[in-house]
């Protein structure tokens, strides 16, 4: 699809100035344990797990079952790239199908196969692929997907290196590069979440129902693995957004 349909509040404005907001969220320590276990258990990762239940949450709220969502990977995949500075990450588009209303673990089968797919082409810049296939192009809307999903593994407060000193910068981005974008830090055995969204696109109150529900989706998920999509709730308890 050129464009997933996101349950938005406002429609996407001619000239959108991409203001950005966000929402922080955590997960339980039970529930991160239970997605390690079920990864485990599919031979995924735990990547694999939240990619799953995010596009199962899109697909829910009516973006249909052929979702696309974009996530970022090293390009150092070639060990001699390892102790190289420089900057090589890529884009990677992953194209999940959600027909025939999977359970879960079904689900996070899939979505292990276009992983593992879209990683053995991960050396094809994303500006080749966009040029390639030619999507119709929209002012303020990412072609290809406009939903990204990010999960940051060993992330490490410091760096070394012989005769340098060097400490963490924190940068704040003023504007939205995606309609969505759900970013997982793991640190210390704990996983923090954040949702950035597009301010001209939801409310805030809209990004917290959907970070909520994310939450909501994942322990059904990982509870309960043989459970159908059909069958798994997205509503809020009364009172929330």
């Amino acid at each position: 699809p050129a464009e997933l349909m996101l349950p938005l509040d406002r429609p996407r404005p001619v000239h959108p100035l991409q203001t950005v907001g966000s929402v922080p969220f955590a997960l339980p320590e039970d529930m991160i344990t239970r997605i390690e276990a079920l990864a485990r258990g599919h031979g995924a990762t735990p990547f694999m797990v939240l990619h799953a239940a995010v596009s199962a949450l899109l697909s829910r709220l009516g973006a249909g079952t052929d979702i696309a969502i974009g996530t970022a990977v090293a390009g150092r995949a070639d060990a001699a790239l390892e102790a190289l500075v420089g900057f090589f990450v890529n884009t990677l588009v992953l194209r999940l199908d959600l027909g025939g209303d999977p359970d879960f673990g079904a689900l996070v089968a899939r979505s292990r196969e276009v992983c593992l797919d879209a990683y053995m082409n991960q050396d094809v810049p994303f500006e080749r692929l966009v040029e390639v296939l030619d999507p119709p192009r929209v002012l303020g809307r990412q072609p290809l997907f406009q939903t990204m999903l990010v999960l940051n593994s060993g992330v490490e407060g410091s760096f070394a290196a012989p005769g340098l000193k060097t400490q963490p910068l924190s940068v704040s981005v003023p504007t939205a590069k995606f309609d969505l974008c759900f970013t997982f830090t793991e640190e210390d055995g704990a996983w923090r979440g954040e949702l950035e969204y597009s301010a001209e696109l939801f409310d805030r109150a809209s990004a917290d129902g959907l970070a909520a529900r994310l939450i909501g989706l994942l322990e059904q998920g990982v509870a309960g693995p043989a459970r159908r999509g059909s069958e798994r709730a997205v509503l809020l308890p009364e009172g929330t957004a």
